[in-house]
C-alpha cells in the first residue's frame, strides 16, 4: 500500500469520532483513504465526511486544519497518510 505523510492529528473529539488533521504537506478531499498512524493508533478510513469551522467543504488543502469521522480512536501527535 503507498501512502504519503499529508500531516497530523490536532485533536481527537472522542464522543463522536472526529479527528481534527492538520494539513502540513499536501490535499485531503472527500473520497480519499487516509491512514492514520501512531504509537498505538493504526485506523484506515475513507473520507466521506470534511469540514472547517463546521463549514462543510469537499477539499482542505496544506496549511488548513479539517475535521472528518473516522471509524476509531486516534491520538494527538499521530500522524497521517493519504493512500494513493
Amino acid at each position: 500500500m503507498n501512502e504519503i505523510e499529508i500531516g497530523a492529528v490536532r485533536h481527537y473529539f472522542d464522543k463522536i469520532s472526529v479527528v481534527v488533521i492538520e494539513l502540513t504537506a499536501g490535499d485531503l478531499a472527500i473520497g480519499d483513504t487516509i491512514h492514520i498512524k501512531g504509537h498505538t493508533t493504526d485506523v484506515t478510513s475513507k473520507v466521506e465526511t470534511l469540514q472547517i469551522e463546521q463549514d462543510k467543504i469537499t477539499k482542505a488543502v496544506k496549511g488548513q486544519s479539517a475535521g472528518t469521522k473516522i471509524p476509531g480512536k486516534a491520538r494527538e501527535h499521530d500522524k497521517v497518510f493519504k493512500v494513493l
